[in-house]
């Protein structure tokens, strides 16, 4: 999720723990442990694709995180030699913390690797958008209440868990929601004699009543949104040419293998002038996915002939058409509302 939510779930579930004991100073706790796994940004692991896929490994890790918590308040009760709250409960507080985060991020299309270093496998429920303002508001209103200074503390302690019951709530719902967009996009599927290789769905932006979903179907793939309103005739799915025999000409490399892994079989290969493109279909809409990466490319031989070289991994950025987001809200009540293009990209 986003920095900003991911802060707010922090300190609501820092002053929920620690509250009574250290007041608004459980709230900064919170928010800066809410931020600390998504640190892993900052480190460079020697490549476009390698910082693409070990992001949300071993920070994201319940292992790790339960490995760290008790040098951290160890670390917390030498900063507050005057408290209260004991190490347990400062143990407890931490972990709650990191851990939250951690589970929070496997709501998205990302993927995280919850159980580094038994497995690498990016654990996904795709039930919310990274952005997601119904799910942050609660916990944001929560917090303030939880800062105010004319409340009492009973009072505020109360406000803060409403935030986060409602916030969890709402996460419940898109679990429901994601059931029924995907039973609609099934029957709509079957409507059209589609079969899918690797299906996906998840809540498009800012919301979760409009649902985006791919399917891949040998070397074409469908782009999908559907509503929970819709009924499955409504549905229409978009198709697309994707070219995976072009990686059967480059060398199998393990940055091909890890974007293959990694992706879910979600991906689309194309050629745009000299460069053969690999772009991950989870993440982003047609014409604007968040990563794209060369991995190959064409060149002249001495000979005159065409041959194709493997790499150079670098990442392509398409910008998304952030005007489109009104049509959104359209599309959620109108199924005869576009938001794909008609060919693609």
């Amino acid at each position: 999720m986003d920095s900003l939510t991911q802060i707010a779930l922090g300190g609501a579930v820092g002053y929920a723990v620690l509250g009574k004991q250290h007041g608004r100073k459980a709230i900064l706790w919170g928010a800066a442990l809410g931020t600390l796994p998504d640190l892993d940004v900052l480190i460079p692991y020697g490549g476009e694709i390698e910082n693409f896929t070990y992001h949300r490994g071993f920070s994201h890790s319940l292992f790790v995180q339960l490995l760290i918590t008790p040098f951290i308040a160890w670390l917390a009760q030498k900063i507050h030699p005057v408290t209260s709250a004991s190490f347990g409960r400062w143990c407890v507080m931490i972990y709650l913390t990191l851990s939250s985060h951690a589970l929070l991020d496997t709501c998205t299309v990302y993927g995280t690797q919850l159980l580094w270093p038994i497995t690498e496998y990016p654990f996904s429920f795709n039930n919310l958008f990274i952005i997601d303002p119904l799910y942050t508001i609660p916990l944001l209103i929560g917090l303030g209440f939880a800062s105010s200074k004319r409340l009492s503390e009973q009072t505020k302690q109360n406000m803060n868990v409403s935030g986060l019951v409602i916030s969890s709530i709402y996460i419940l719902w898109s679990f429901v929601g994601k059931a029924l967009i995907d039973q609609k996009i099934e029957q709509a599927m079957t409507l059209k004699g589609i079969t899918a290789q690797h299906y996906i769905s998840s809540p498009a932006a800012l919301n979760t009543l409009l649902w985006r979903a791919v399917i891949i179907q040998d070397t074409q793939y469908y782009e999908v949104y559907a509503s929970v309103f819709d009924e499955p005739t409504e549905i229409s799915l978009s198709p697309y040419l994707t070219q995976p025999n072009l990686l059967t000409a480059l060398p199998d490399t393990w940055h091909i293998q890890r974007l293959q892994w990694f992706t879910k079989g979600l991906y689309k290969v194309r050629a745009i002038d000299q460069d053969i493109v690999f772009s991950d279909l989870r993440m982003g809409v047609e014409c604007a996915y968040a990563f794209n990466f060369v991995v190959g490319q064409f060149q002249i031989g001495p000979e005159g002939k065409q041959k194709i070289i493997a790499g150079p991994y670098s990442k392509i950025t398409e910008r998304p058409d952030l005007s489109a987001l009104t049509d959104i809200w359209k599309r959620i009540w109108e199924p005869q509302v576009a938001l794909v293009p008609q060919v693609s990209c």
